[in-house]
């Protein structure tokens, strides 16, 4: 039930969600009977329809998210403070629930335009890595990446047009602070322009991180699998890989997982080993001239018809608010649900923002030992932060509650809107690839860049990425769509934010109509048609996970 200035997601629940800042004393119809606001209600936020007794449960979305610390009177807030995280067990008894797929007559002869490699698997798009086997290596990719980006017209736009000359000619001159404070230092923006060598290859992505040595051998084994992941992935034309020689992620573990995921590999790869070098120079040198020779093989891939079920959609949310669960989050999942209605293939990751709705997921699993997987994956989880003083409870970000998300419950149950409402065909864990259509969900951190790294590392060819405070994520391979949960956000960070679903929030569209505008605006994206923010910034994030505590 809702109106213009409340919403009651389900017919169970026992708070309502303020859409609009509301005033103590307000009275508020509901079904047929009014609750009077105790205090001010900010949108976003929820509040008692009756009065809570101590320990009882908090439902939202049908589900619990909460259990009560004190008595909650009608029209009272629900906060930190009178509210704690509370989600029920759960178990694999129970049946797979059964799913009437979409009408999906409208988009069955669309496709969209991509990059067709020769295992079948299509990309949103084209484009080279350099990384480094070891973060010993991170130096030299700098170095690769200082002699080729500009040249060959990949170098960053320079957004802002930002020029300190002016600051440093005051400071000569002797100019205070306050002077140099009021001075103007942008200038015209520029860039590269259109200036590209390699007109087929959408870019050269350098890839730099903290992982390949120390630490625990299965984190250099689940590195190699993940950087695997990306080599193999459909975006990627080949790659130049730089190793030291004696790191514990070693080249042939890395072979080993990219003949695993993808037994007949053949695109080009150069790996390059420094300790077996004549000099650093000649290293960079040989590392440069090979990665150019590749660009010239990518260069021959262009864009052509593919069918939507080469589509892998990966879903993500991150600075995430009170309206996030309920535009955002459906949004996304309804264009989830047209996606596997077309045999087309969604990830729904995070799994520390999957605690409380366990059950339903479960339930959902087509196979038992997917939902056996999936128990045990989330059980273990929790328990290692558990071991280590946290747990999944304490998962909300102080953005989070802020902002009306005040536990881990009440967020998951919001986040796993993503996936829809589909069977689950498949549980993941960390760096197995998706090789099914239909619903996967995979084992990663809720940490935005660890997750959206994993996402891309299993196959996702495109990512849409939700947010109701805003953040600037991207991946270095898979363009990342992001999402607003409510307008003032999107006009606010208009230049990070692609995608409006505020106008659910306000009336002016549904649930359906917004997923069904989104998967549209998707498979423009994975033609290339147009080109998310995040790609446009340069906004590569790329954040191995190493299986410590990440919540």
């Amino acid at each position: 039930m809702r109106n213009k200035k409340i919403l009651q997601v389900h017919p169970s629940d026992n708070v309502l969600v303020a859409l609009s800042d509301l005033k103590a004393g307000e009275r508020i119809d509901i079904s047929g009977s009014t609750v009077d606001l105790a205090e001010d209600i900010s949108a976003k936020h929820k509040f008692a329809i009756h009065e809570i007794a101590k320990d009882e449960l908090i439902f939202m979305y049908g589900t619990v998210v909460g259990r009560a610390l004190t008595n909650i009177a009608a029209g009272q807030a629900i906060t930190i403070e009178n509210v704690i995280h509370h989600s029920l067990d759960f178990s694999a008894d129970k049946k797979t629930t059964h799913w009437n797929s979409l009408d999906v007559s409208k988009w069955e002869n669309k496709f969209f335009l991509g990059y067709h490699r020769e295992n079948g698997s299509v990309g949103t798009m084209n484009v080279w890595l350099v990384v480094s086997l070891v973060f010993c290596e991170n130096r030299n990719v700098e170095l690769v990446r200082e002699a080729l980006e500009n040249e060959l017209g990949y170098g960053p736009k320079k957004e802002y047009g930002l020029n300190i000359k002016p600051l440093v000619k005051l400071y000569k001159g002797g100019a205070d602070v306050t002077k140099i404070l009021a001075s103007d230092i942008a200038s015209d923006a520029n860039g590269v322009g259109d200036s590209r060598v390699f007109n087929n290859v959408d870019g050269v992505k350098f890839l730099t991180h903290n992982a390949g040595c120390g630490g625990t051998r299965q984190d250099a084994e689940a590195f190699c699998a993940l950087l695997a992941g990306y080599i193999t992935h459909p975006n990627v034309a080949g790659a130049t890989v730089l190793s030291l020689g004696c790191q514990n992620a070693e080249e042939k573990i890395l072979m080993e997982y990219i003949h695993k995921y993808d037994p007949g590999f053949d695109k080009p790869l150069y790996i390059l080993e420094q300790q077996n070098s004549a000099s650093e120079k000649e290293y960079i040198i040989d590392a440069v001239k090979k990665t150019f020779c590749g660009l010239i093989e990518a260069n021959k891939f262009e864009r052509k018809p593919a069918p939507l079920n080469k589509l892998v959609l990966g879903v993500e949310c991150g600075g995430s608010d009170g309206f996030s669960g309920i535009s955002a989050n459906p949004a996304l999942g309804h264009a989830s649900d047209i996606l596997v209605s077309l045999n087309g293939s969604v990830v729904l990751a995070e799994f520390p923002e999957l605690n409380g709705v366990e059950q339903e997921l479960i339930n959902r699993c087509i196979h038992e030992k997917d939902a056996a997987k999936f128990i045990d994956l989330m059980k273990t989880y929790n328990k290692r932060a558990k071991d280590s003083g946290s747990g999944f409870e304490a998962n909300p970000s102080p953005g989070n509650i802020k902002d009306g998300l005040i536990t881990d419950a009440m967020k998951s149950a919001g986040a796993a809107k993503k996936g829809g409402t589909s069977p689950v065909v498949e549980v993941l864990d960390y760096t197995e690839q998706v090789t099914k259509p239909g619903l996967s969900l995979l084992c990663t951190p809720g940490n935005d860049v660890e997750s959206t790294t994993g996402l891309a590392g299993s196959g996702a060819n495109v990512i849409v990425f939700t947010t109701g405070l805003g953040t600037p994520t991207g991946n270095p391979i898979a363009p990342t769509i992001k999402a607003s949960s409510n307008t003032a956000l999107f006009q606010r960070m208009n230049d990070i934010i692609d995608f409006n679903a505020g106008t659910i929030i306000s009336g002016e569209d549904s649930i359906e109509s917004k997923g069904e505008e989104l998967i549209d605006y998707i498979i423009k994206v994975a033609s290339g048609d147009e080109i998310p923010k995040s790609v446009q910034l340069g906004q590569d994030d790329f954040i191995p996970w190493k299986r410590g505590i990440s919540l």
